[in-house]
């Protein structure tokens, strides 16, 4: 089975900026990912080709980065994910930028059930918030937050006793019974 995950914003300010929170992934400060809410992105050195880490039970190694537009990880784990994840930053033609975070995969063996049953879910909702808290670091805004579904909370709830699943920070909210809003 083939994945193809796009989650995508548009953000009013000049890509440089949007790239310098792209660059920051997996640092000390990242102010990009979502640690307050999820596994914290970790790699073994700094953000560059080689470079190996994860968040949660996802493993993956730096395979391409250029510095401000693209970084792709490939996936080691879970078993059964066959791919790549990446994030790029591109103009719009207007004097903002696309961020944009893409999955791509094959699907094998155990992975068939566990990528729709829960890390779909989990994915989306991730990323959603990553994208809300780029627009709000450099907004200071979030126009149309993201809100987790009721089944990412069930999943959530379900999980929560794993150190592997639980944030690196406390929760920053309560979410609401919404979907999670796919911008594509």
């Amino acid at each position: 089975m083939a994945v193809r995950n796009l989650h995508e914003r548009r953000l009013p300010v000049a890509p440089e900026r949007v790239g310098a929170l792209m660059d920051a992934l997996s640092s000390p400060d990242d102010p990009l990912w979502p640690s307050d809410d999820w596994p914290a992105m970790r790699l073994d050195g700094p953000l560059a080709p080689g470079a190996r880490g994860g968040h949660g039970p996802v493993r993956y190694t730096v395979e391409e980065y250029v510095p401000g537009r693209l970084v792709r990880f490939r996936f080691e784990a879970p078993r059964g994910f066959d791919g790549f994840h990446e994030f790029t930053v591109r103009p719009d033609g207007s004097g903002g930028a696309v961020l944009s975070h893409l999955l791509t995969m094959s699907l094998h063996g155990p992975a068939h059930l566990a990528w729709p049953l829960a890390f779909r879910w989990f994915h989306d909702a991730l990323l959603e918030d990553c994208l809300d808290r780029a627009e709000r670091a450099l907004t200071g805004t979030v126009r149309a937050p993201a809100r987790w579904s009721p089944y990412v909370r069930l999943l959530r709830a379900l999980v929560s006793r794993s150190p592997e699943t639980r944030p690196t920070g406390r929760s920053a909210r309560t979410r609401e019974s919404t979907s999670p809003t796919l911008r594509t």
